[in-house]
């Protein structure tokens, strides 16, 4: 158990650090902006009609449109469409920390219950059988979840739970441990 809460909490907050990261580097992105936007505003309705002349909007309504959104909402356009951020894709530390934290403590659960249910001379067998069957289960779910190959996601998830699970164990027998 105390593996279990160890191991979600250190992925919870590799995640936070991690996704805090992406929302400092989006916020100094959108400052920036802003500056660019004040500096210049003239060039910056040019680049933003370049940006939808490059997706294929004829020149005269790609500045039409530039002009129209520059005049509603210069940044949040800039913010949008140049920098590619919106509410549904701004960095979510706390989300993002708890869903690891979750994914982790539920994928963990299983091989605990598997090794509380096994016999004692059997757990390192049936914890690592069942676990590669776990992984594949839930490469399955997840690649099925993000509308991905289920086979694709099966085969990275089994295959990189094996690894890790291999190399765990190679660690644990150099240093002398039980794993």
């Amino acid at each position: 158990m105390a593996g279990l809460a160890a191991g979600a909490l250190s992925m919870a907050a590799g995640e936070y650090v991690s996704v805090s990261s992406q929302a400092d580097t989006e916020a100094a992105d959108i400052t920036r902006e802003k500056a660019e936007i004040a500096a210049d505003p003239t060039e910056e309705e040019r680049a933003l009609a370049g940006i939808y002349e490059r997706r294929g909007v004829p020149p005269a309504l790609a500045a039409q449109v530039a002009a129209a959104l520059h005049a509603n909402d210069a940044l949040g356009a800039h913010v949008r469409d140049e920098l590619g951020i919106s509410k549904h894709t701004e960095a979510k530390p706390l989300i993002a920390a708890g869903a690891s934290a979750l994914t982790f403590a539920i994928g963990a659960a299983l091989p605990l219950a598997t090794a509380a249910l096994v016999p004692e001379a059997a757990i390192t067998l049936w914890v690592t059988i069942l676990s590669l069957i776990f992984l594949a289960m839930l490469g399955a779910v997840g690649a099925k979840a993000g509308g991905a190959s289920i086979l694709r996601g099966v085969l990275r998830v089994t295959f990189w739970g094996a690894v890790a699970m291999a190399v765990t164990a190679l660690v644990g027998k150099l240093f002398g441990a039980v794993v």
